[in-house]
Parts: structure tokens; sequence; C-alpha cells
């Protein structure tokens, strides 16, 4: 529709023996068949028909009809046809004018007062082609500003705004303004005065300013639709008049109205918006902020606090040390239950932490971790608020080492937890403050030590392990490690030996054991976590694990028993003592690889499992100066090179959020985007000279690849043969794309009734399809060419295609050229994020569609191949590169869709013997759409230099 309606009803459309059946209808005397068929006429209308007899009857039967609905329904009809437009030619159109003049005049002077609002309304919607109505309308119109009733003179006021509005208006009511500001000293309504007054701030801003200005000390008793609008008022002259004493004189009254005890939360916004962006004084600054943390403990509706909290970022960006001290302020707003508001809130408090307010922020923290430990059940998204808090302490005590004493034992607390990546990112953020600050070493390795036993994870206890292994030095340190591993394992061996005639009984005990409690990790390769705790877990929590079938685990019991023995020989002066102790160690080692061969187990131990154990057996047995340097410091040494990459990378996008790209003067100039290079066709670029090249880029282009990076927009649509050529120039942005066609003419005949048929299959729809000069023209002249524009919105991220075909007339008959498709992956529609291994490792959990591609590719290096996916899928890489070569590499990629869709994507591939490379792509997201996209993308294209 182009022009505004007040209502759009999509219906079908009619036929003649429908619009017959109207007119009969209109004409009878059944009033609710009367009503139905304005009703049907309306909906034909609004859908293109045009009905152009159904005036004379409407004028005929239903103007002087006294039924209010059906008096509604015929203005709705008056304001969808162009009553300014009457046919002159038709029987009656001019009286057909006047009659409605007349009605709508007796309208406005009707006792009721609904019939007199209705008219009002009406006229509200006519423009400068009914300045003939107008006319006759206005002595009524302003005649109703008097009225008794405050709801006519309202609508009263805004018609009268709509007439000073039009081009001629002026003219018509010239003394509006004055009449309006008599109104509006002697209205009392809330509603007619706001609408008085904002006709005046409309129509005539200095009257306004004047009457502001005159009442000064009342306005913050006035209501709040009237305060909104002299904010908007204010903020108009202080953008337009930079006078600096009127300037005060209004920041004053926004201050007054912002102190109000009475100000309505919308007024309260608009007030600090005005102070924030008009004012310069810092107490402005502090006003408003105070106004949004006021707003984020008062109101209940999540929208609003995102709102708040948004504007606080912007006041943050520009204004940090004025945040600084509304910190404690902003964590008050944790005690709303929405993730997206804590997550924010925590976002911004971490950038304000100084060293003043780090104390309370960490107390304040460590209360609500305690809260969400008592509320276990209680709310749908307690883990993951558990877990934010988690790495908000954690980045607290990466930040500030002297709070890290204060929270060893809260996050010690959380070595039980239920939620694994809490328990994960609890273990993970340990060992990154004791590499950062060695002084709280000791005393986090006592927690770690004395809450081994409460752990329910596999995966948090390899974390735990790992970390009792690196970091017990001392010798009280390393003997307390061993006895309490020796103490969660229990008695050896782990299976009872059985005589002959006893296995059944001891089968059927050991399955009893496994059925007691079943546990699976979460592993760094995005394998799915789950755990179900259907017994109760007793402080042998690794022997429970170990009967599961769980010999990964066993691997790192292992691991850690040969770094405590290797640290034990170099602490302890006593070889007897080091002897018992690796005689131990090598004693359970044999007792878990014994397990592990047992053919009670629902599976044996796997040949990774059984080789890392196999391989600390000989280590104990014979151990070397290079063997200890190996594993008592270069494992340490690549956890600290990883900590250094992964802050390095954490610093290199903050400064890239904080810099600001701007154009340096001996920059080169790219042209790509001019009209003269997207106006050209595919044949006039294929005729181009290098020196047309250049002439048309002028050398400005970097890369000197111009053409060429424009070929890659342009979709040819049919053949160098074709009678017709056609190609589309596409352009692609988030949610829209944009199809420029060029169609040309490539024969000795005038082609007539030229139309070009489009078909839209997938995630896409069309919001327009127009010629670009003159949309009337449908006949392309010999060697002519046509430009058609077509509009498209990407509605979900399924493959959207495009296909259709030209239909067009000749001498000879119509003929038809088929055009080509174009398709629109999943990868358009994609672009890199970035989150953390937690966070991925959870969406890797709760996203339900998976797709799986085996990997076939010519390529043989497993870093290009990466390289190859990345570029493919328009993905980002979250694992840190590695240096070496060592024939195999894992991998996560992640991506957002333009409607904010997790796309993952886990790249796992080896060198096989004969050097090709293979593995899989496992690709995992919330929508169908995006799993199949990318599953189909890769393994069309994943070949790299021989396929495509």
């Amino acid at each position: 529709m182009e022009r505004p309606h007040t209502l759009l009803i999509h219906y079908d459309k009619g036929t003649p023996a429908i619009a017959k059946q109207i007119v009969k209808d209109l004409q009878g005397r059944d009033g609710p068949a009367k009503v139905d068929a304005m009703k049907k006429a309306i909906m034909l209308l609004l859908n293109g028909e045009t009905l152009p007899q159904l005036l004379n009857t409407i004028v005929r039967f239903v103007l002087p009809s006294q039924d209010p609905m059906l008096q509604k329904l015929l203005l709705l009809y008056l304001e969808i046809i162009d009553i300014g437009k009457v046919d002159a030619d038709a029987d009656g159109g001019t009286m057909n004018e006047m009659y409605i003049c007349q009605h709508l005049k007796n309208n406005l002077n009707n006792s009721n007062i609904y019939t007199r609002v209705a008219t009002l309304r009406f006229i509200c919607h006519l423009n400068d082609k009914h300045l003939d109505i107008i006319r006759e309308l206005k002595s009524s119109v302003v005649g109703n500003l008097q009225h008794k009733h405050p709801y006519v003179r309202r609508n009263a006021i805004l018609a009268v705004m709509t007439i000073y509005k039009l081009p001629q208006g002026q003219l018509l009511l010239v003394d509006a303004p004055e009449t309006i500001q008599e109104v509006l000293s002697k209205e009392e309504d809330p509603s007619a005065k706001r609408s008085a007054f904002l006709m005046l701030s409309t129509c005539d801003q200095d009257r306004a300013i004047n009457y502001l200005l005159s009442h000064v000390d009342s306005v913050s008793g006035w209501g709040e639709l009237l305060q909104m609008v002299v904010l908007e008022l204010i903020r108009k002259v202080l953008v337009s008049r930079m006078d600096k004493g009127e300037k005060e004189t209004y920041i004053d009254i926004v201050k007054s109205l912002l102190n109000a005890p009475s100000t309505a939360t919308a007024v309260a916004y608009e007030c600090a918006g005005i102070l924030v962006s008009l004012s310069s004084k810092p107490t402005d600054f502090i006003a408003a902020a105070n106004t949004y943390c006021q707003l984020l403990r008062s109101q209940s509706d999540n929208n609003v606090k995102l709102i708040a909290l948004d504007r606080l970022i912007e006041l943050k960006s520009s204004h940090r040390d004025i945040m600084v001290d509304l910190t404690m302020d902003l964590l008050r707003a944790l005690n709303c239950r929405n993730t997206d508001i804590q997550k924010k809130t925590l976002q911004i408090v971490l950038e304000l932490i100084t060293e003043r307010n780090i104390n309370g922020v960490v107390l304040m923290l460590k209360n609500e971790a305690f809260k969400t430990q008592g509320h276990g059940g209680e709310f749908k998204n307690n883990g993951k608020y558990r877990q934010m808090l988690i790495q908000a302490i954690r980045i607290c005590a990466l930040k500030f080492p002297k709070v890290a004493s204060t929270v060893d034992d809260l996050l010690m607390d959380f070595s039980g937890d239920n939620n694994v990546a809490s328990a994960i990112d609890m273990f993970h953020s340990v060992r990154e403050i004791i590499e950062m600050n060695h002084e709280v070493r000791v005393s986090i390795i006592t927690r770690v030590l004395d809450n081994l036993y409460r752990i329910r994870a596999s995966r948090v206890c390899s974390c735990a392990l790992w970390t009792i292994g690196e970091y017990c030095r001392s010798l009280d340190e390393v003997e307390n490690g061993i006895a309490t591993i020796k103490h969660c394992l229990g008695e050896l061996p782990f299976l009872p030996v059985s005589e002959e005639g006893e296995d059944t009984d001891s089968s059927e005990k050991v399955q009893q054991k496994m059925n007691s409690v079943t546990v699976s990790s979460v592993l760094a390769d995005a394998s799915e976590p789950a755990f179900s705790d259907q017994g109760s877990l007793t402080w042998r929590n690794l022997r429970s694990f170990l009967l599961t079938g769980d010999f990964f685990l066993g691997a790192v019991v292992a691991s850690t028993l040969t770094k405590l023995v290797l640290r034990l020989e170099g602490v302890q002066s006593s070889k007897v003592e080091v002897n018992k102790a690796s005689t131990q160690a090598v004693l359970i080692m044999v007792s878990m690889l014994q397990l592990g061969q047992s053919p009670v187990l629902p599976h044996p131990i796997d040949n990774d499992s059984y080789d890392r154990i196999v391989v600390c057996i000989r280590l104990l047995c014979s151990t070397g100066d290079n063997v200890r340097k190996i594993w008592l410091q270069s494992c340490r040494q690549s956890f600290v090179k990883m900590l250094s990459e992964k802050q390095l990378r954490e610093s290199e996008e903050l400064d890239a959020k904080a810099q600001i790209s701007h154009a340096q003067p001996d920059d080169l100039i790219h042209f790509d985007s001019l009209k003269t290079m997207k106006g050209r066709s595919q044949l006039e670029l294929e005729d181009m000279t290098p020196d047309d090249e250049k002439l048309e880029t002028g050398e400005f282009i970097k890369d000197g690849d111009g053409v060429n990076k424009l070929n890659r927009r342009i979709h040819q649509l049919t053949g160098f043969s074709d009678p017709v050529y056609a190609e589309a120039f596409v352009t692609v942005h988030r949610h829209d794309i944009v199809l420029d066609i060029t169609i040309i003419n490539r024969t000795k005949q005038t082609l007539q009734n030229f139309v070009m048929e489009l078909i839209i299959k997938g995630g896409l729809e069309i919001v327009e399809l127009k010629p670009v000069e003159d949309p009337q023209n449908n006949t392309l002249a010999p060697e002519s060419n046509m430009e058609i524009k077509v509009k498209l919105m990407v509605v979900s991220t399924d493959t959207g295609v495009i296909c259709g075909h030209v239909v067009y007339g000749t001498s000879n008959g119509e003929k038809t050229v088929v055009l080509s498709e174009i398709c629109f992956d999943v990868g358009d529609y994609m672009s890199p994020a970035v989150c953390t291994d937690e966070a991925f490792r959870t969406l890797w959990a709760e996203l339900e569609w998976k797709r799986k591609v085996d990997v076939d590719t010519e390529i043989q290096d497993e870093k290009e191949f990466l390289d190859h996916i990345i570029k493919l899928t328009n993905m980002k890489c979250l694992t840190a590169p590695l240096d070496g070569n060592c024939g195999f590499l894992t991998a996560n990629l992640y991506a957002k869709s333009v409607f904010g869709e997790d796309a993952l994507v886990n790249v796992s591939i080896e060198k096989k013997n004969n050097g090709r490379l293979g593995g899989s792509i496992k690709i995992k997201s919330k929508s169908q759409g995006i799993a199949l996209g990318l599953s189909n993308k890769i393994s069309l294209k994943q070949k790299g230099k021989g396929g495509n």
C-alpha cells in the first residue's frame, strides 16, 4: 500500500458476482447485511479491487443511515478511496462529493460525542489533495475546540494541527496557533492539554517556549504525557539553539523533573537521556547514572532493565570514573533471575573494578554464589548463573592478586557441584590463580586435597588431579597428595580374587557397584557431557569412577602418582620411603590394568589409557634426569605458555574493540562499489582491456584485483548465445539481499510485453521487484538494456534459491528464456563470533541438531585444511594455534547467524600412512537449516585443491 491507512486486512480478491452481491445487500433494508457488505467492500478495496460503481450506492443507501457501525465503516471506506479524486465524469460525481461534505459537517455538529470524534479522526487522515473538503469543514472543526467534553476537544486540537501542517493549511487556518494557545491557557484536562502543547511545539515553537518559560515552576506537577512533550521540545531547542543562558534554563527544567518525587519512569528515563546527550557537567552525568541505576532496582520489566544497562554501558565508555562509584548499585541488578541481565551486569561491573571497590565486589559475588548453592533446583538457569559468578570471581582474583586468598575457600566449595561446567570452571580458575599468584599455592593445594573426595564428576576429578600433580611441592604436600589419592581409590585389588565357582557372585557384586552410579565426562574435543547421580557417592569416588569403566581417569591417576613419586625423590632424603611410595604406585597401576582386562566390566580398557599407564609403570621402574625434567617441568611450561597466549588473545580483542579505525591520508581507496563498475555487464567486463580496467579502478585498489572481486558478486543468469542476456549483481547485508538485474536485448527486434517472473525457494522472501527507471515500460528496444531491482529478505537460515524465466513477445510469437539459479547458502548469513571453551562445551551439550561429515580432501597439511574449512564456513577458530607438526589436529569453530543462532563445528583430523588426511567434522546447531547447510557446503567444497 502506498498510502497509510487505519485498517489493513488481507482478503482474497473478489469476483464480479461478489461485487454485485455487495451492491444488492447495500440497497436492501437488512442492517446486519449492510454491515457485512461494507466489510467485504473495504477488504476488497484494501487488496487492490477498484469497485468503481460502489460509491453511488453507498451515498444513496449508507450515507443517510443512523447505524453507528455503518457510520464507522463509512468513514473507513471514505479513507480508503481518495474522495478528493471522485471521478467527475461519473454520474453524480460532483453531487456525491457535496453529499459527503454535508454528511461530515453534520457529524461534526452531532450531539453524539463518539460520532464527532470519529469524524475528527477521519479528518486527521486527510492530505493536501482534499483541500476543497477541508475548506468546507474547517469552521466546524474549530467550533469543536469549545466543546464541553475533553474527549472531543482533544481530537479537535489534533485535527486543527493536521490541517495547519498541510502545505496550504496556514492559509486555511491563519490564527490557529493563537486559538490553540488560548485553549491551552484555559484547558484543565491533561490529555487535551498535551495535545494543545504538542500542536504549539510542532507548528509554532516560539509560542510553546514562551508558555513553558512562563510556567516553569509548575512543570513538575504536569501530567506524564505533557511532560514527555515538554522534554521533546527541550531536546529540539537545545539542538538548534546554542545560547548558553537559555541552555542552562532548559537543563534546570530537566533537573527539576528528574528530582521530582512523583516523576514517572518514562519521564525520568528521557530526562537522563537529555542530560547525557546535551550536558557536559559531571554532576549531570552522575544524576543520569543514578537514574538508570534506580530503574534497574525499581522496574520489574526485564526489557526496561536491559535498556537501562545498555545506557550504562554507553555512559561507561565515556565517563568511567563516574561509573566506578556506582559499582555496588549495579550489582543489585543480580537479584533478577534473568540470565541476560545477570551476564550484562557482570560484564559492566568487571570493567569497573578498582583497588577501592574490589573487596566489596568480591564479597557481593561470594554472597551471590552462596545463594545459588541454597537454591539448587528452584531456578531454571541456576547452574549458568553460578558458572558466570565463578568466572567473574576468577577475573577479580587475576586482576587483583590480593583478593585471591579470600576466594579460594569459596571456589573449593564448588568442587562437588552437580553442575559439571561450574566445577570445571572452578578448577580452571584455581589453576590460573595458583600460576599467577604463588603466595596462595599452599592454601589452595591444601583445600584441593581436603575436597578431592567430594568431587562427583570424572572430568572435574581429572582437573583436580592435574592440579595436585603440578603444584604439590613440599614433602608434606607430596605425601598428603599420595595418601589422599590412595584413600579415594580404596583397598586393592579393585576386583576381589574369586575362587573357582565364585565368579558369578563376584560379577554380580561388581555390576551392582557399577549400576549404583553413572558418570560421564565433558571432554575438550566437545564430546557430550552427562551426569546421573543414582546413588550415594562415598568418599572413594575415584574407585567408583574406575568401576564404571572410566579408564581415562585411571590414566590421569597414574600420571599424577608418577609426578608425585618423582617429586618425592627430590624432597625425601630416605630412599626407603621413596621406594615404598613407588612400589605402592606401581601396584595401583597394575591393579587398574587388571581391572581393565576383567570380563565383568561393560567394556575393556582402551588402548590409549593402557599405553599411558604402562609408560608410567616403566618410568617408575627406571627414571632418569631427562625423564624427570619432562614430567616435572615441561608440562607446567606448556600450561604457562597456554595462559600467556590466552591473555595475549584477550588483550588483542580488547585493543581491537577499543581502537577506531581511521583512514590515513596516504591510504589507497577502494572503488569497488562505484556505480560505473556496478552497472557494467559481464559482456562489457570481458571486453575490457587492462588499460580500461586501470582507468576504471584508477589503480586505487590495494590488491589490484578490483574487477575479479567484482565478478565474484556477479551471477550470470542466461547464456551469451541467448537473445536476451541477463545477469544479477548481488549485495548481501545481514537480513537484506538486493539483486540489481541487468537485461540486454541482443537482437534487432523490439521485445513486447517483456516480463520477468522469479520463483523464491527456501529461506527468502521477495520484498520488492520493480524496474529502476520506468515502471510502465514493458517494451525492450533493439540492443537496449533494462535495469530491474529485486529486494529480498532472509526469513530463515535454510538455503535460499532464486530461479525464474523471462517471457517476451516478438513478431514470431511469445518466447521464454529460463534463468539460471542463484543459491544463497548458510555461509552468507553467518558471521564469526567468540565464546569461551566452557560456553562452547555447554552449547555443544544443549544444541539438538547434529551432523557429521567425513574428511575427504586433497589437502595434505592439517593446518592448511583447517584454514580452508574456516574460510569455507566463515567461522572463528577458538583453539589456540600450535607449533610444529604432530600428524593430528583438533579445533573448535564458532559462528552466529544473522538471527543470533549458534553454530558449532569440531574438526578432528589426522594424517594417514598414505599421506592423506582422515577424520571427521562434527556440526551442531539449534536449527536444522544451519546444520544441513554447513554439512552440505563442507561436503561439496572440502576437497580444496582439485575439487570444488
